[in-house]
């Protein structure tokens, strides 16, 4: 048996931090689904796939790339092909083509699948953009973080100071509203509430406050379940 905590919602809203906190207090496996797209989009940059009209090939890279994440001191780290490639995934160039990418049927059936597996007989915590609808309609905890466009963008714009990576509040905020528009649009995945998940606005909250608020949803999710 295995213990299931599924969060979706929008880019910026928390969910990477949110997650690696509770899966750290509560010993819980964190699976970045978002990295996962992310590594895909790093290897067709690599080798110079640019468009989504090389479907066949970026469907090639999906299915033999190797991803793998490790804790490190509290931090996830992700590899691809055993690299650490946990900043490159991050990039402005990575980001511009994940959504893209992400979008195609048969690279995220591949994903849900590699997902899936990853989980099989643990307690995972997990979040993407269509966990709780699509990889595990059936978790145990279904929550759904968001926050204004704005906000969302603030909080990137200054992870993205800490990181060193030049892009300006503007091209954040453009950034961010366009993979709303490519997430609540796709075919496949479309980023939605599930009818049973548990909305939190973020938006004048800190990153402790949303930590409690989920944290408390799962203990007691997991007490009634016991």
């Amino acid at each position: 048996m295995s213990f299931i905590v599924a969060i979706d919602g929008p880019s910026g809203t928390g969910k990477g931090t949110i997650t690696k906190l509770i899966a750290n207090e509560l010993g819980l496996l964190n699976i970045d689904t978002g990295a996962m797209y992310r590594c895909i989009a790093l290897t067709c940059l690599r080798n110079n796939i640019t468009t989504i009209e090389e479907k066949e090939k970026i469907i090639k890279i999906a299915k033999n790339i190797k991803i793998e994440m490790k804790d490190d001191k509290g931090t996830l780290q992700i590899y691809l092909d055993g690299e650490n490639v946990s900043d490159q995934i991050r990039s402005k160039e990575v980001s511009g083509s994940v959504a893209p990418i992400s979008s195609i049927i048969e690279v995220r059936k591949i994903m849900v699948d590699l997902q899936r597996k990853m989980a099989e007989n643990k307690d995972v915590i997990m979040e993407g953009r269509d966990i709780t609808t699509v990889v595990f309609p059936n978790a145990n905890v279904k929550i759904y973080l968001d926050a204004t466009a704005e906000e969302r963008a603030n909080r990137r714009f200054k992870q993205n100071q800490e990181k060193g990576i030049n892009m300006t509040y503007e091209e954040v905020l453009e950034s961010i509203k366009n993979r709303d528009h490519y997430d609540m649009t796709r075919p496949v995945g479309a980023l939605k509430i599930a009818d049973d998940a548990i909305v939190i606005d973020t938006t004048s909250l800190s990153i402790e406050q949303v930590k409690e608020k989920v944290k408390q949803i799962i203990l007691q999710k997991n007490k009634e379940e016991k």
